[in-house]
């Protein structure tokens, strides 16, 4: 599989990090890298060992030989540039969060739908081993019934200017907030009945801190919090009928542990070693094109659309609109 990255920053060096540790077992090619800047394509793809290195996303679409694209750029341009890639017949993996809004993803979805093309949002919790862990510690009702959960994440983002320019989509809801609220939908997979959030926003209108409660039909209840103002401890917690499942770093998970109802601690689950956890959604992505599907298992179309009409409507309870919407 020939692996191609769109826009080469920080975002794309992690990932190249995971292919360049995947490249030889499993027949994965660091093909391509396009910037609008050769320079900085050249520097990127000599540093990770990519074959080619393209001056424009639209040199890079038209090589006969790029597969799978990588897209990495602002969330206000994954609209426009998966669209690129799905019209010049190249299977797509979008970076998080999938789109600006549910219009956009939707609209991708149905043209990769029609032209037969993998599409997939790179939301890396959905596909990593330890989703697998909790998945059977709940299947097992190993302290019982999940009830309700607790999940934060927050970093010091302040100096990020996609995080901060309403133009790139910014805000903690698209870039942090994704995962808490991720976490909460595998969790309690029923759909979602009532949504209360807020959010303290910045002098140009976009979200700094926010806090998310979801009430689910089948009676489950999420408190979720996000913020790009400052670390939190990450942890999410899901409390059961018979005790509680505490993960380690919702983001990336460190460890599971399990207690019961008198908090004492009754098992802990390690996860396996991982080159950085990116790895994972590429294998998905190629597991899938040799299987001929156009979406992966572990995110479909639908669950991306689930969250992506979720996004939405927080976003409107607190008036919060982007430019180019």
């Amino acid at each position: 599989m020939n692996f191609s990255i769109l826009a080469p920053g920080s975002i794309a060096a992690s990932m190249a990090v995971a292919v360049t540790g995947l490249s030889e077992e499993y027949g994965i090619k660091c093909h391509s890298v396009a910037s609008r800047n050769l320079e900085r394509a050249k520097e990127f793809a000599d540093k990770w060992g990519f074959s080619k290195a393209y001056g424009s996303y639209e040199e890079m679409v038209n090589d006969p030989e790029v597969e799978l694209v990588y897209i990495a750029s602002p969330h206000s341009l994954h609209y426009e540039h998966a669209k690129l890639c799905l019209e010049h017949g190249k299977h797509v993996l979008v970076e998080k969060a999938f789109t600006v809004n549910a219009a956009q993803a939707e609209e991708l979805i149905n043209l990769a739908k029609e032209k037969g093309l993998l599409l997939v949002e790179a939301i890396w919790t959905r596909f990593m081993p330890s989703r697998t862990i909790i998945n059977e510690i709940i299947s097992k009702r190993i302290v019982g019934k999940p009830v309700s959960l607790t999940a934060n994440l927050g970093y010091y983002l302040q100096d990020k200017e996609r995080l901060v320019e309403p133009s790139l989509a910014g805000g903690a809801l698209l870039d942090v907030g994704v995962y808490p609220i991720n976490f909460a939908m595998m969790v309690f997979e029923q759909d979602i009945a009532r949504v209360v959030s807020c959010a303290v926003m910045s002098d140009k209108g976009v979200d700094q801190t926010n806090s998310v409660t979801l009430f689910f039909r089948g009676g489950g209840m999420a408190v979720l919090h996000s913020t790009m103002m400052t670390p939190t401890d990450r942890r999410g917690i899901i409390y059961c009928e018979e005790g509680y499942i505490e993960v380690k770093n919702i983001n990336n998970c460190e460890g599971i542990e399990v207690y019961n109802r008198e908090h004492e601690l009754i098992d802990t689950y390690e996860v396996p070693e991982q080159i950085n956890g990116y790895e994972y959604e590429v294998l998905s992505c190629r597991r899938a094109l040799m299987s001929g599907e156009i979406e992966c298992e572990e995110m479909p179309h639908a669950e991306t659309l689930r969250v992506m009409r979720l996004l939405d409507q927080i976003r409107e309870q607190w008036g919060m609109k982007y430019p180019m919407e």
